[in-house]
């Protein structure tokens, strides 16, 4: 075991719209080669179509969506004598917001339309009614982690 202590959690600067870190978090993510103000104009983009597209505020449509596409636990390959062993573990709060916030934004961009900004915004709408990828997503993910639940005693 390490007898160093570990660094202190660095937590991004809220974002200047909505003041909001998850927002920050969620643009830095989105991020590509360091050009912030592209992923920032594309994120405000797909809030404002969101808001054209439903009754709700589009901040509020985002808030809904993440907290659906976080899950809840996830399976880790584990090598145990000679074989591998898919094992269920429980995910932190951050850890599964910054799972969710990935299968997000890697769904938006596999999705087929014009502008980054409207596949942001029709994942982010599927996200929130309950349907889309980012969703089958997470149910496959909890189901595979229920069908190996037998090899939770290997979690270290």
């Amino acid at each position: 075991m390490s007898r160093r202590s570990k660094p202190k959690k660095r937590i991004p600067m809220p974002d200047p719209l909505y003041s909001d870190v998850e927002v920050s978090k969620f643009i830095n993510r989105l991020m590509i080669r360091g050009k912030k103000s592209v992923a920032e104009r594309v994120f405000y983009d797909a809030i404002e179509l969101l808001e054209g597209k439903t009754d709700d505020k589009g901040i509020e449509v985002f808030r809904k969506a993440l907290r659906k596409a976080k899950p809840l636990v996830r399976v880790k390959a584990r090598r145990v004598g000679g074989s591998t062993y898919q094992v269920p573990i429980e995910v932190r709060e951050d850890e599964g917001l910054a799972i969710g916030s990935r299968w997000l934004i890697d769904y938006s961009r596999k999705r087929k339309g014009r502008s980054m900004s409207e596949k942001l915004a029709a994942e982010f709408l599927d996200t929130y009614r309950g349907t889309g990828t980012t969703v089958k997503k997470r149910e496959d993910t909890h189901k595979m982690a229920e069908a190996n639940k037998a090899f939770a005693h290997y979690r270290f």
